[in-house]
């Protein structure tokens, strides 16, 4: 089938009479749950027909970033696939009830995949159950803070949900030097005196940087003021691969993933 307009084109909503239809045909609730097949159909299916209105990141349309999972009122897949069989048309978006539930399918499959592929391959756990390992045997919260609790020593996790894929994450779990984003990495100072600080990096100029050291203390360094100042290229996080069990590391994604901010 050829489509000659937009399947998306707005923010995505959903009517009763959408929910009713979308019921009729229902689809996964969560994202990661899809066939490596049907996210890259529904990369086919977005770069011919929605790439002009969303752009090929997703985040064109103003209060939606398909990419990230950010929508105006959509939760479900349900919701998804509801707004496609009944557009929005005060919004210029036309009704697709002529698309069939396979199309409907892979296009929801590449957007709750983050636009990648590899996704399909991650199973997402229970996020209560990942939630406890969060906070519990994981150690996860000793280094982390999620939305106003926890320590400053690591990155915020508050919305890593809409920052990072379902197969991001997992590489993140088991390889953490491999898949830090520069923005992350620590940093080592040594001052004239030829004393060593090693922390997160928060701001830099061209004239200053600003730390949280391993006390959790903000540092501000002049940068004439010191010897040396190096980027560390190892990831201080551990890797899971031993000693998390699969399911558990599963359990852990699907935590991760429900955090989008406040």
């Amino acid at each position: 089938m050829t489509l000659n307009r937009p399947i998306l084109w707005a923010a995505v909503t959903f009517s009763l009479a959408a929910a009713r239809l979308a019921a009729q045909n229902p689809i996964q609730d969560h994202p990661g749950q899809y066939d490596r097949a049907d996210i890259e159909a529904g990369a086919r299916l977005y770069s011919g027909q929605c790439v002009a209105c969303h752009g090929p990141n997703g985040d064109m349309i103003v209060g939606v970033d398909l990419r990230r999972g950010q929508f105006k009122t959509a939760v479900s897949d349900d919701d998804l696939a509801a707004v496609l069989a009944t557009g929005r048309p005060a919004a210029g978006m036309p009704a697709f009830n002529v698309l069939r539930t396979s199309e409907v399918t892979a296009l929801i499959a590449f957007i709750r995949a983050g636009f990648d592929a590899m996704s399909a391959s991650v199973t997402i756990g229970d996020a209560a159950r990942g939630r406890a390992l969060f906070s519990g045997r994981g150690g996860c919260a000793a280094c982390h803070r999620v939305n106003g609790r926890g320590p400053y020593v690591a990155s915020d996790l508050s919305d890593i949900g809409v920052i990072r894929t379902p197969a991001s994450l997992q590489r993140s779990l088991l390889d953490p030097g491999g898949s830090i984003l520069p923005a992350n990495r620590s940093v080592r100072a040594v001052t004239r005196d030829g004393r060593t600080i090693r922390g997160r990096r928060l701001n830099e100029d061209t004239y200053t940087v600003q730390l949280i050291d391993d006390q959790q203390r903000l540092v501000s360094l002049t940068k004439a003021d010191l010897r040396s100042l190096e980027v560390i290229p190892t990831s201080s996080m551990p890797s899971y691969e031993t000693t998390l069990t699969a399911d558990e590391r599963s359990d852990l994604i699907a935590y991760l993933l429900s955090l989008k901010g406040r």
